[in-house]
């Protein structure tokens, strides 16, 4: 039998980790069984609940079906890596205010979509969160707050581009274009 497992260099949440995995692990199973960042749910394990969403390089992609070599060298965000420190993520905190969640399982998937589906700028209206969203299932019937919740961070994303625009700013950081 030959060993199978590779070295894999991980810059999650702005640290960066080296794990030995084999090649078949998935995203999933590396960033909660190979750093203890249990965040990432796992749901289905088909890639049709959107419960492992995080983000790669700033895309949103499905951790059960993304393996883990795949990510390897890249930038990977979970759910523990939105807030800045005490501070809370305008998506997490609109989550909160709008009641976007209930037994909480879904919740970190539907976050990480979120703050995509805002990025996006696609969170303009209820039909396009809820096209955006589709991938992502919450068992509870959570979606009024979720949708809500999306809207809720859409529009005061809008509001401060339309500020900085006004202010004669950029209405993207720096290097984002």
């Amino acid at each position: 039998m030959t060993d199978s497992s590779i070295p894999v260099v991980l810059h999650v949440n702005g640290a960066t980790a080296e794990v030995r995995t084999d090649v078949r692990t998935t995203l999933l199973d590396a960033l909660r069984d190979g750093l203890g960042l249990t965040g990432t749910k796992k749901g289905c394990d088909r890639g049709q609940c959107g419960a492992c969403t995080v983000h790669v390089e700033g895309r949103r992609v499905l951790s059960c079906l993304t393996l883990a070599a795949a990510a390897d060298g890249k930038r990977v965000t979970t759910i523990e890596g939105l807030a800045d420190g005490e501070r809370l993520h305008p998506v997490q905190q609109a989550f909160l205010d709008n009641d976007g969640f209930q037994c909480g399982f879904c919740t970190p998937g539907q976050i990480m979509s979120a703050v995509c589906v805002v990025n996006e700028g696609l969170a303009r209206s209820d039909a396009s969160v809820r096209e955006s969203m589709s991938g992502n299932i919450c068992r509870c019937g959570a979606y009024d707050g979720i949708l809500r919740a999306v809207r809720s961070a859409g529009e005061s994303a809008a509001a401060g581009e339309t500020a900085a625009e006004q202010a004669g700013g950029p209405s993207e950081p720096d290097g984002a274009r």
